[in-house]
């Protein structure tokens, strides 16, 4: 066994136990979607915790009480500000330690140790925290521009409970990043001290992944998006329709495929042996595995000429 396999599987600290916990969950609940629902009861409550915005449609009536905590699934795009922001300011955080050499501020240095972020001079590289985290702010910021200017939103909704976990989602994933980070007391610790000097091909080959991911899920969007606009791009109604082109050719829902894929690019990044990192991706892959299953029953339930070679989410597999 590697030396650093030992050393990862020593300790499950709170942000390991944390993203352990959430992909057990979204499995277990991937898999109870599996059973045939004349094998298990019904949960109403349940039903609406998991599924937001058309996949609401699909599941049982819903009662007035759970009616009572819908926001409109426009507010996604509160998601992505979080998200530029919070993870902006880490970023700026930790440019500032890398390149000038400031501490981390005590407050921030604090809870990354209550995290579980070690005090230690070897084994990860600065490097690839610090692109992982230009990744993820990257990708916030273009989330938000496709949320303002690319996404045309009905009115749909998602549950309130849906709404503060993504908020809390964004914050608690940049502060995985940075607990990555080596660190020699308050600040961030660079082997060499050099920072290009621990460029690596790893680095290389996960940057060039996420520009692909990135693209992909781009053009997903768009075709999302044109499906409701006229060839002027003027909206003309929030109904659903069979989109196709891209990846879509293949599943269902390839924009929840590409932020799998934009999610493993970052683990390429930090050189595939960062299990913080893998138990993040496996969270995202079945987090979004249940999307794609719950978006892909609502189109064949809606559609009887949805194209039957299509999968959820993964091509000619699931």
């Amino acid at each position: 066994m590697a030396p650093w396999v030992g050393t990862e599987l020593s300790a499950l600290n709170p942000l390991r136990a944390v993203w352990f916990t959430l992909a057990a969950a979204f499995l277990l609940t991937l898999l109870l979607q599996l059973v045939p629902s004349s094998l298990l009861p019904g949960c109403a409550v349940f039903q609406d915790l998991i599924r937001y915005g058309k996949t609401k449609h699909g599941g049982p009536p819903r009662p007035a009480a759970c009616q009572a905590f819908d926001v409109p699934k426009r507010y996604f795009s509160h998601f992505y500000i979080i998200s530029v922001l919070w993870n902006g300011f880490l970023l700026w955080s930790l440019t500032q330690s890398l390149f000038l050499g400031a501490p981390f501020p005590n407050w921030l240095h604090g809870l990354l140790r209550i995290l579980g972020a070690a005090q230690f001079r070897g084994g990860e590289l600065a490097l690839s925290a610090f692109l992982v985290l230009a990744f993820l702010w990257l990708h916030s910021l273009r989330r938000l521009f496709e949320c303002v200017y690319v996404s045309v939103f009905s009115n749909a909704v998602i549950h309130i409970v849906q709404y503060c976990f993504g908020l809390v989602y964004y914050v608690l994933v940049g502060l995985t990043v940075l607990s990555q980070v080596p660190m020699d007391g308050r600040n961030a610790y660079v082997i060499g001290k050099n920072l290009l000097m621990q460029a690596r091909w790893f680095h290389i080959l996960g940057m060039i992944m996420f520009i692909w991911s990135s693209v992909h899920q781009y053009k997903c969007h768009v075709i999302l998006g044109n499906l409701r606009k006229n060839k002027a791009g003027v909206v003309i109604h929030c109904n659903h329709r069979i989109p196709f082109g891209d990846w879509f050719e293949y599943v269902s829902s390839p924009n929840y495929l590409a932020e799998l894929m934009i999610y493993i690019s970052m683990a390429v990044t930090f050189g595939f042996h960062n299990l913080t990192w893998w138990l993040v991706v496996t969270y995202v892959f079945f987090s979004q595995a249940l999307s794609a299953f719950l978006s892909h029953k609502f189109y064949k339930s809606k559609f009887v000429s949805y194209p039957k070679h299509r999968k959820a989410f993964l091509p000619f597999l699931f």
